[in-house]
């Protein structure tokens, strides 16, 4: 049986939506080839069809979630304006902070796992970590400041490590503390003048 070219594609991205949010919840290590295809509610056969290994698809979950990154963060922009840092560090301490790791931002997820692969990997992260962080910081729109670059990289660690710490402790209302912490810090830090 033949495939249309587009029913192709829609196997393909279902294979890297349901392998990402694995990933994330399993981590690289945590999950096989036949738990993705399963996952994607594809054969092994099937996964193999469109990925040579779990590595290749790790390398387009990883470029896919930076371009996701990219883009809700310019939604953020375009929606809420010179406010946007707020409205994104409320919504990455809350709703990130709270959601099942298969949902969970690809950067307090998959950075470990990125941090622990191959020299190609951690090429394709930086270069969708740059992008990600040349649109936060105005980088392309205007230029942007060494300070502006700088309050970026802190205000993407503080929330990546604040919400991953958040979700380690037991206790909900230390979760809650750490995540209203970070927040505050990530806002004080972008203030509108």
């Amino acid at each position: 049986m033949r495939y249309k070219p587009e029913q192709k594609e829609q196997t393909r991205r279902r294979i890297i939506i349901a392998a990402a949010r694995s990933f994330r919840k399993a981590g690289y290590s945590g999950i096989g080839v036949d738990g993705l295809a399963k996952g994607a509610n594809v054969t092994s056969g099937a996964f193999y069809g469109h990925f040579k290994s779990k590595e290749a698809v790790f390398k387009e979950v990883v470029a896919d979630g930076l371009e996701n990154l990219y883009s809700a963060i310019a939604n953020f922009k375009q929606k809420f304006g010179e406010h946007w840092w707020e409205e994104f560090a409320n919504f990455y301490t809350s709703q990130k902070r709270t959601c099942d790791l298969t949902d969970a931002c690809p950067l307090q997820t998959l950075t470990p796992e990125v941090g622990r692969s191959n020299e190609e990997i951690r090429a394709i992260f930086e270069t969708g970590l740059l992008k990600v962080s040349k649109l936060a910081s105005g980088e392309q729109a205007d230029g942007a400041s060494q300070e502006d670059r700088d309050k970026t990289w802190a205000s993407l660690a503080m929330l990546i490590g604040g919400v991953t710490l958040a979700r380690a402790v037991k206790d909900e209302e230390l979760s809650k503390e750490i995540g209203t912490a970070v927040r505050n810090e990530v806002v004080a830090s972008h203030k509108p003048e």
